[in-house]
């Protein structure tokens, strides 16, 4: 992956993040494209399909087929309640942490204990919209001490095209929810 910078947002975001031993070496990207959780794959796959169900319901709208989006919705809905199920059993408590900011080139975190800058780790991120989960590798690029809590910023070292784009895609949602609320606010 390049070393691009992207837009963080500040969103809390499922996130988990497993240290590595000191001497763990990254795998080969084909090796890290194979061992990636099935459960991941799917939901990669899930959203690229929702991009077409999205350009066919606009189709389906101009031509009034409300009953057929309809339809189509509440299939969706269907798929991603399975897909959030599947996902859940990726979830492991015991490395568990919410994002205070996320971004497609880094996210960050709090946690009680400190990471040694340059630490590799395992990271599952669960995003909410697109739903979707990613799995990656990443190394911790900062850990500044805050009172009790330590902020760590943990940079993406081996990530698929694929789940950054839809890093972006989570980034830019919540970015523009973030401003159609401020418009609201100031309306009133």
């Amino acid at each position: 992956m390049s070393d691009q910078e992207y837009f963080t947002v500040h969103h809390p975001m499922t996130v988990n993040v497993e240290p590595l031993a000191d001497d763990f070496s990254y795998p080969t990207f084909t090796q890290f494209e194979q061992q990636i959780p099935a459960p991941f794959l799917v939901a990669s796959e899930f959203s690229s399909l929702d991009q077409l169900n999205d350009a066919a319901r606009a189709e389906l709208k101009t031509n009034d087929f409300r009953n057929v989006i309809t339809l189509l919705d509440t299939q969706n809905a269907k798929l991603n309640l399975l897909l959030t199920f599947m996902l859940s059993q990726q979830d492991d408590p015991n490395f568990r942490h919410q994002t205070l900011s996320f971004g497609a080139s880094q996210f960050s975190y709090q946690n009680s204990q400190p990471l040694p800058i340059g630490q590799k780790v395992r990271v599952k991120l669960f995003l909410d919209h697109p739903a979707a989960a990613i799995y990656c590798y990443g190394s911790v690029f900062s850990c500044v001490n805050e009172e009790e809590q330590h902020t760590i910023t943990v940079k993406y070292d081996l990530l698929r095209d694929l789940d950054q784009d839809l890093l972006i895609k989570a980034a830019l949602y919540q970015q523009q929810k973030l401003l159609r609320q401020r418009s609201l606010n100031r309306e009133k």
